[in-house]
C-alpha cells in the first residue's frame, strides 16, 4: 500500500494518535499540541480539520458521545487507517526543515544595528528556554508515573532526549554568538577577520577523516 493522496505528515500524526484511542476533536487537539508541538507544530485550525479529512478517506469513523449532557463527535481509527499508518511508517521521510527567525535576522543583520542583533538573540534565548523547561517538566511528570500511555514511555524518552539536546545546543550557540558579536564595531562590511576565522576552524574540525 503506497502513501495516500492528500495525506500529509500532520494527517499521519493525527491518525497515529487515533490509533492510541478514540478522541473528540478538542481532546485530540490538546493532545497533539502537548505531544507534537516541539517536532511538528501546526495551527489549531489544521488539527481540527485533519480528523474530518481522515473520515472522508475512510481512515477514521465518527460517532456521537452524549455523556455529560453534551453531544460531541468522537473520532476512531479504522482498519484501513491502520494499514495507511503502517505504510507511512515505511515510507521515505521528508527532509528536515529549520525555521528560526532570529537566525534569519542575523543573516541580514547588516540592515540593522548591533542592538537589534542582541535583542534577537535575547528573544531566541527566552523562547528556547521556555521550550526547554516545558519539555523537562513534561518528561518529569511522565517519569513520575503521569504518562497517559505508559507503554510508550520508551518512545517519549527517545523523543524528549533529542529535544533537550537540541535546546542545549541552541543555548550554547547563543552564548557563542554573543561572544562573536561583542567584537563587532558594527554589523556592516566586516568581511573575514580573526573572529570570523572561527568558521574555517569549524569546517576543518568537522571534516570527515575519509575526505581528501
Amino acid at each position: 500500500m503506497g502513501m495516500a493522496k492528500n495525506m500529509t505528515p500532520s494527517s499521519y500524526a493525527v491518525l497515529a494518535l487515533l490509533d492510541l484511542r478514540p478522541w473528540t476533536a478538542y481532546d485530540l487537539t490538546q493532545q497533539a499540541q502537548r505531544s507534537l508541538r516541539y517536532a511538528w507544530p501546526r495551527s489549531e485550525r489544521l488539527l481540527y480539520s485533519e480528523p474530518k479529512k481522515l473520515v472522508e478517506l475512510g481512515y477514521a469513523t465518527t460517532y456521537k458521545d452524549t455523556s455529560g449532557g453534551r453531544s460531541r463527535n468522537v473520532y476512531e481509527i479504522t482498519e484501513e487507517g491502520r494499514d495507511a499508518l503502517k505504510a507511512w511508517g515505511s515510507a521515505r521521510t521528508q527532509a528536515p526543515q529549520i525555521e528560526i527567525e532570529a537566525l534569519l535576522r542575523l543573516l541580514f543583520a547588516d540592515h540593522g544595528s548591533l542592538d537589534d542583533v542582541h535583542r534577537a538573540l535575547d528573544e531566541l534565548e527566552e523562547d528556547i528556554g521556555e521550550h526547554h523547561q516545558a519539555v523537562v517538566e513534561l518528561m518529569g511528570s511522565y517519569l513520575d508515573g503521569g504518562h497517559p500511555f505508559p507503554q510508550r514511555t520508551h518512545l517519549s524518552v527517545l523523543f524528549a532526549t533529542f529535544q533537550i539536546e537540541m535546546f542545549k545546543a541552541i543555548e550554547g550557540w547563543i552564548e557563542f554568538a554573543r561572544r562573536e558579536i561583542h567584537e563587532w564595531p558594527t554589523t556592516e562590511d566586516l568581511g573575514m577577520n580573526e573572529r570570523t576565522e572561527t568558521l574555517t576552524r569549524l569546517l576543518a574540525r568537522d571534516k570527515s577523516p575519509m575526505d581528501p
